[in-house]
């Protein structure tokens, strides 16, 4: 959790106007990270993700625009193991359906690359950051840039030999952009709400430790899952094929991370986990500032709608538009656990 940053509450009353321009700013930015992780779900049940097989950070934004240009990127694809055996009967029509969905992936994060620049430059300009915050802002754009190349870094794990991308880089690349999501949220709430919390609130903060400890196990897993296909097997909910824990789970070392049976019930154990925690936590908030009530109600409520929206994606086989949902759900919940975690520091 960022709470290293080196601006005093008292310092922050020196230019309210300045740090709420930026913490808004950053929101922005957080908005943007959250369609860009959605659209990467996306993305990803659409088997869209290795339709464009080369990674060209400037000239990759000009999409194809006439026929002899598609069918080179059609003819790229062609090579890959994926379209040899999955995709052959593939036509031309349905390989711009995927192309599309992965070029605005793409082309999302470099918006979000230009506006998080953009934004500093005008904001430097009016003296409007202050100098001990200009380090991390500097990081963020650097992790930025990193999680770009990490994203090729996974595209490339299924264009030679697998059919799909390696389920180790797929959760390395969605928790990375979850840290830089949560560093920048962070510190945009640390601008906007500089006030620590009275006593009461604090009380709650191992607990909330506790549920953002467990969320970010639960949301690797989730990672792990998808990256398995995991949400394909043992579509029944609370048991797995009739039993708590079913005979072909945990059969190697590695399962955990190499088998879908496994991934999904260590996933969906942990889950429950989280929601348990999430309302114990609910019944322990009398007594608190709205400030402080708020965020934890909201998280409550999230915790029983993502896990409604986790058993439909499962029992209905992982249906696109309800799993992008669940996803999507993942990283609001997230983002109510660090607003929850800011308000009783």
């Amino acid at each position: 959790m960022v709470t290293a940053i080196d601006i005093s509450s008292q310092s922050l009353r020196t230019n309210p106007k300045a740090d709420r321009a930026v913490g808004l700013w950053l929101l922005a930015c957080c908005a943007m990270i959250f369609v860009m992780v959605s659209i990467g779900g996306i993305t990803r049940l659409t088997e869209s993700g290795l339709s464009i097989t080369e990674w060209e950070p400037i000239t990759g934004v000009v999409p194809p625009l006439s026929d002899a240009d598609w069918q080179m990127e059609f003819n790229r694809y062609q090579q890959i193991p994926e379209y040899q055996r999955a995709h052959r009967d593939m036509s031309m029509a349905e390989f711009k359906g995927i192309f599309w969905w992965e070029y605005i992936h793409r082309l999302w994060g470099r918006l979000i690359g230009i506006v998080f620049a953009a934004g500093f430059v005008v904001l430097l300009r009016r003296r409007q950051i202050r100098r001990s915050l200009a380090p991390h802002l500097v990081a963020m754009f650097v992790l930025g840039g990193l999680q770009g190349a990490l994203g090729w870094f996974m595209v490339r794990s299924g264009l030679s030999v697998r059919t799909d991308v390696s389920q180790y880089r797929l959760a390395a690349h969605f928790l990375a952009a979850l840290a830089i999501y949560s560093y920048m949220y962070w510190i945009a709430l640390t601008l906007l709400r500089p006030a620590p919390a009275d006593d009461t609130a604090r009380r709650l903060r191992p607990h909330l430790v506790a549920i953002a400890s467990a969320l970010v196990l639960t949301l690797t897993f989730g990672a792990f899952v998808a990256g398995l296909n995991g949400g394909l097997v043992y579509n029944s909910f609370p048991l797995m094929g009739g039993t708590l824990v079913p005979n072909d789970a945990f059969q190697t070392p590695w399962s955990a991370f190499e088998d879908p049976v496994t991934a999904q019930f260590i996933h969906r154990w942990l889950a429950m986990t989280v929601v348990a925690l999430v309302l114990t936590l609910w019944l322990r908030r009398r007594g608190l500032s709205p400030t402080a009530a708020h965020p934890i109600d909201g998280l409550a409520a999230m915790a029983l709608l993502q896990a409604g929206l986790g058993i439909g994606t499962l029992l209905l086989q992982v249906p696109i538009p309800l799993a992008a949902a669940h996803q999507a759900g993942a990283v609001v919940l997230w983002t109510l656990t660090l607003w929850s975690l800011h308000a009783t520091r």
